[in-house]
């Protein structure tokens, strides 16, 4: 009992080590920017493209791909290096349908950036539906300074990946580890 609670004391308040899924420097063919955050997320995709990581950029997610490409643009990265999948509202609809792109370009090794709680699930998201390829996670870390979570509610969204990964499990047989 006393193990169970203190497990999941650290996971409730240390939440980042077990969620964020970090590879490193890559180079690859393609970077895949999902939709959500706030402004993080294409931010961190254009640094990767500015050091060359990968000459070609996705941004996946309805609703945000017109504002991810345009700030990629402002950023630096070029127009003819974005390509939009904007029909996805949530990962697993960003993953299957991003490979259907990833496919048709060729792609084998892919960065997927997104913000570091969600990093992992990602991950595992588009492991799952193409282990064919490979990918890597290059999280963004905005949110992580445990001082700016009250005020932009990361340690909400933080707190609700555990849920998801579970409901990733059952519903898509993701494995959230």
């Amino acid at each position: 009992m006393l193990c169970g609670a203190a497990t999941f004391a650290l996971l409730w308040f240390f939440p980042q080590p077990l969620l964020t899924k970090e590879s490193g420097p890559v180079k690859a063919d393609v970077i895949v920017v999902l939709g959500g955050g706030q402004t993080e997320r294409p931010r961190y995709a254009a640094e990767l493209y500015r050091a060359a990581e990968a000459p070609l950029v996705i941004c996946s997610g309805l609703g945000d791909c017109e504002s991810n490409r345009r700030l990629l643009i402002r950023e630096g990265v070029p127009v003819d290096a974005i390509q939009l999948e904007n029909k996805s509202t949530n990962t697993s609809e960003n993953a299957r349908f991003t490979i259907e792109t990833l496919r048709k370009l060729g792609a084998k090794r892919i960065i997927i950036v997104t913000t570091w709680y969600h990093s992992r699930r990602a991950l595992n998201t588009f492991e799952h539906y193409a282990p064919d390829l490979t990918f890597y996670s290059r999280p963004s870390y905005y949110g992580t300074n445990r001082s700016e979570w009250t005020n932009n509610r990361t340690a909400r969204y933080a707190r609700m990946e555990y849920v998801k990964n579970l409901g990733y499990l059952i519903r898509y047989g993701v494995n959230p580890l």
